[in-house]
């Protein structure tokens, strides 16, 4: 590309921005659920919210795998012109494109807690771990490459949580250094010179 960059977000922060309101909500709910006794008590709600926990974790962490792979085996090259989104703007843009089913969510995992105390809460903050995992994954992939997945921010407009939906045709690359976050997503951790 010689002129007309394109806004690039990283692959694993976008996978990732959904972890943690995830996380928090599904543990605030869970919590709150183990205060109402339910249809069917606290402890069949709690165990059942504890294998939906690990089901939810496990699925979100599989899915799409294949998709994944494809695109960063097709990646090509950033250019010179494109231009890099910081991690917290890629992670501030998830959460407010997402915001009312995040509320919609949590509202619907408190109110389960009169049939099911805990159990969707815990459904949720396994979503939340699934996606950490995902992300972490991703990172495997980007060490073992060295290399960094990049998606055009255009194409996230339509569905912001989807890095490997229908709308994205293809990743893009940089290297290991680029950017503020490290691979698999996380906060690049600042060394100081001794």
């Amino acid at each position: 590309m010689t002129r007309g960059g394109q806004g690039l977000a990283r692959v694993a922060v976008v996978v990732r921005a959904g972890a943690a309101p995830l996380w928090w909500l599904g543990v605030v709910a869970a919590g709150a659920g183990a205060f109402v006794p339910g249809l069917t008590g606290l402890r069949i709600g709690a165990l059942g919210g504890a294998a939906l926990f690990l089901v939810a974790a496990a699925l979100v962490t599989l899915t799409g795998r294949g998709r994944y792979r494809a695109l960063a085996r097709a990646a090509a090259r950033a250019g010179r012109h494109d231009v890099l989104q910081d991690r917290a703007v890629t992670a501030r843009n998830w959460r407010r494109a997402h915001r009312w089913w995040l509320l919609l969510a949590f509202l619907a995992a408190s109110g389960s807690a009169l049939a099911a105390p805990a159990a969707a809460g815990l459904l949720l903050a396994g979503c939340g771990v699934g996606l950490w995992l995902k992300a972490a994954w991703i990172g495997r992939l980007e060490r073992a490459d060295e290399v960094l997945l990049w998606v055009r921010v255009d194409w996230l407009r339509e569905g912001a949580g989807r890095p490997a939906g229908r709308a994205v045709k293809a990743y893009r690359t940089t290297g290991i250094a680029a950017g503020d976050a490290a691979p698999g997503g996380a906060r690049r951790k600042l060394t100081t010179a001794a």
